[in-house]
């Protein structure tokens, strides 16, 4: 497992901003923004939207409600024996409603480069954009009722090196997934619960494109997560995430991961865990760290 590459630390500058920024509504007594409870926001996951690390959930990023708009930023390394996947970007929630969100990924292949005939930390790339919509329901406050919050979202990923990518098999350099979330907070058993089904040709994660020689269209994945709340500042869980296995040079595997999420601050929280992403590119078992820092207001 690599050291803490010095490029994430620049990232980190756009954390700065959303941390700065409570302060004038607070000076102002607007309870509009910054209203929702600890950790209810989630995190960032690695493709920028609001969810668990792995796994996007139906809340909206940021820590607004229906009557102001919330934002947040995340900066995330995930650490794999042979690989270094770093993930940073922002989302902002307009009325706990609508999320618009973009990441930037990078995937640094390390020693594992020049075993596949790349060379010595080639580097993959790839842009996220991303719309989510809360269609129905409340995570947290419909507790009287079963319904959980349902959004429906997309994720335009744009992958660089695509040359390299269709020469391992890839159909494209670029794709869209759809999703379809459903949440709940169950605040009497301290339970948080999630399922989203996504539609999808990505390749781990669309990093190595889109479609393949093995299969070219559409699957159907899903996605899933419970986490209990140890504290209203900690919680700790696992989530699931199933991939689809496009490309006919290496079997793509599903992934998992174990965690704990603390808020630090109502604007400030951190997530570490243990995550495996199974076989990639022939690299086997890379089963690593998960961190990632994120501001909200």
């Amino acid at each position: 497992m690599s050291i803490l590459p010095m490029p994430f630390l620049k990232p980190l500058l756009c954390l700065a901003l959303p941390m700065l920024l409570p302060l004038t509504a607070a000076q102002a007594g607007d309870g509009r923004s910054g209203g929702k409870l600890r950790l209810t926001n989630g995190i960032s996951t690695v493709e920028g939207s609001a969810g668990g690390g792995l796994a996007t959930w139906a809340v909206i990023a940021g820590n607004g409600t229906k009557d102001g708009v919330g934002g947040s930023a995340h900066a995330t390394l995930v650490a794999l024996p042979d690989f270094d996947l770093e993930s940073y970007g922002a989302a902002i929630g307009l009325h706990d409603r609508v999320e618009i969100s973009y990441a930037h990924q990078s995937f640094d292949t390390l020693n594992a480069g020049a075993a596949l005939g790349l060379g010595h930390g080639f580097t993959f790339r790839q842009h996220i954009i991303g719309a989510k919509l809360r269609v129905a329901g409340d995570a947290v406050w419909d507790q009287d009722r079963w319904m959980p919050q349902i959004a429906v979202g997309v994720q335009h990923k744009i992958a660089e090196r695509g040359d390299v990518l269709r020469a391992v098999g890839a159909a494209h350099d670029r794709g869209t997934d759809l999703y379809v979330s459903a949440t709940k907070l169950l605040l009497a058993q301290s339970l948080v619960v999630d399922a989203t089904v996504r539609w999808t040709k990505a390749n781990q994660f669309g990093l190595l494109g889109f479609g393949g020689d093995g299969h070219h269209g559409y699957s159907t994945q899903v996605e899933g997560s419970a986490g209990f709340l140890l504290s209203p500042a900690i919680v700790v869980g696992g989530e699931y995430r199933s991939k689809p296995d496009n490309l006919g040079f290496a079997r793509e595997q599903d992934s998992f991961d174990l965690f704990a999420a603390w808020a630090v601050h109502r604007n400030v929280s951190l997530t570490a865990a243990y995550v495996d992403l199974g076989d990639i590119a022939t690299v086997r078992r890379q089963r690593g760290a998960f961190l990632s820092l994120q501001s909200a207001f």
